[in-house]
């Protein structure tokens, strides 16, 4: 899905403001994706349980970081495009 990005001008909120609050929002969901990936998952924590159960969860994990991952390149998005506008407005 390809975001709607703001127009920004003199009126709207500044590329800067915008620039440093969605960086700080895609910096924060990679950061939540890299705890989940890292979070333990061990195969030994499963085995007393049915067959198949640990590759289920594997399995749900990585479904959980598909949104992570989503407000990650959303966030980026954003972050982009108010970095551009900025170095539009400030001529580099």
């Amino acid at each position: 899905m390809e975001p709607t990005l703001p127009t920004i001008h003199l009126n709207g909120t500044g590329a800067a403001t915008l620039e440093a609050e969605y960086q700080a929002v895609r910096l924060t969901a990679a950061a939540a994706a890299d705890k989940l990936a890292a979070a333990t998952l061990n195969l030994r924590d499963f085995y007393p349980q049915e067959p198949g159960n640990w590759e289920k969860a594997r399995a749900e994990r990585a479904e959980m970081l598909k949104p992570l991952e989503a407000v990650e390149a959303y966030a980026e998005a954003w972050e982009a495009h108010a970095a551009e506008q900025r170095r539009i407005r400030e001529g580099r």
